[in-house]
């Protein structure tokens, strides 16, 4: 089926998410709001936000200035679970029920659309932060669970369980980290990759916002990248080349800024279709490379 601006992707509960959503982290609160609402004028329905973003007010006042009907809108939100090297407190069960119960009142919505735990942080507790998402779903406070951030050991340990797998895992995912063996182990055990930080590549990719991680992309292969030259031959922008790899290969993306131009680029994928030996170039430049969360990568997290 080709791909169009209205796609959507199946997750591993047989849900569907649509396959371009709006991300909303590192947004001031000035600018959230404003670019949430030019996101739904554009099109985007889906919205990614989380409690850590510290944007979920932002975002549920968009969500009603908008007009557009909540039945319309996929909101996706995060728990954050807290971090003991961090001197955060793991949350417990209950505190997990408590933070949606939070998010909810805070975007102004009866229900989320997906509920994802942000991060294996807290190793003592993750099975039981699991299994508040679960009972979450069974009350109807959210439709789908997830995860973000999760190894392959950290998704085993909840089969191995024996819980409901999640129906996603949120992972930083574009040429240069494809992290084929963890999507390799979601596909056998129906969880799909949701992608961010598809735009970590460009040099242009966090500028102008609080992050000491907007270098890293950009120096990663010296330089020495198809992208230019695939932007130019389709009629399309750096980002779009990126986030349209990301989309041929199936993963659902979350592409952000506070620019109206960019947000309406980053929306306009379907002009054009990276061709096979494309698809093959861009595939080549994997190192393995984490940006966004190194160096606390959540591999090395037990």
């Amino acid at each position: 089926m080709a791909l169009a601006s209205g796609s959507k992707a199946f997750m591993g509960d047989g849900a569907s998410i649509p396959v371009i959503g709006f991300g909303t982290y590192l947004l001031s609160p000035e600018q959230a709001k404003a670019a949430v609402l030019e996101a739904l004028r554009v099109g985007y329905r889906h919205i990614d936000t989380a409690e850590g973003y510290k944007t979920e007010s932002h975002v549920g006042e968009a969500l009603r200035e908008s007009g557009v009907p909540r039945e319309e809108v996929f909101i996706t939100s995060k728990v954050f679970p807290g971090n003991p090297v961090w001197h955060q407190a793991p949350k417990s069960f209950d505190a997990c029920i408590a933070a949606c119960e939070g998010s909810l009142a805070r975007l102004g919505t009866s229900y989320l659309d997906l509920y994802l735990i942000h991060a294996p942080f807290c190793q003592a507790e993750r099975l039981d932060q699991w299994r508040a998402l679960l009972e979450l779903q069974r009350l109807g406070s959210v439709r789908s669970v997830g995860v973000s951030n999760y190894a392959v050991a950290h998704l085993e340990e909840i089969r191995a369980a024996g819980l409901t797998m999640p129906a996603v895992n949120q992972v930083e995912l574009h040429p240069f980290c494809s992290q084929a063996k963890l999507r390799e182990y979601m596909a056998e055990h129906k969880v799909l990759p949701v992608a961010y930080s598809s735009l970590a590549p460009l040099s242009s990719w966090r500028e102008g916002q609080p992050s000491g991680k907007q270098s890293r992309g950009a120096n990663m292969i010296g330089g020495q990248h198809p992208f230019p030259d695939l932007a130019s031959r389709h009629g399309a922008s750096e980002a779009q080349i990126l986030l349209r790899w990301a989309v041929q290969k199936g993963f659902p993306i979350l592409p952000k800024s506070a620019s109206p131009e960019k947000i309406r680029q980053n929306f306009e994928l379907f002009h054009f279709e990276l061709s096979d030996e494309d698809m093959a170039a861009l595939d080549a430049l994997d190192q393995g490379l984490a940006v966004a969360w190194a160096p606390l990568d959540p591999t090395s997290v037990l």
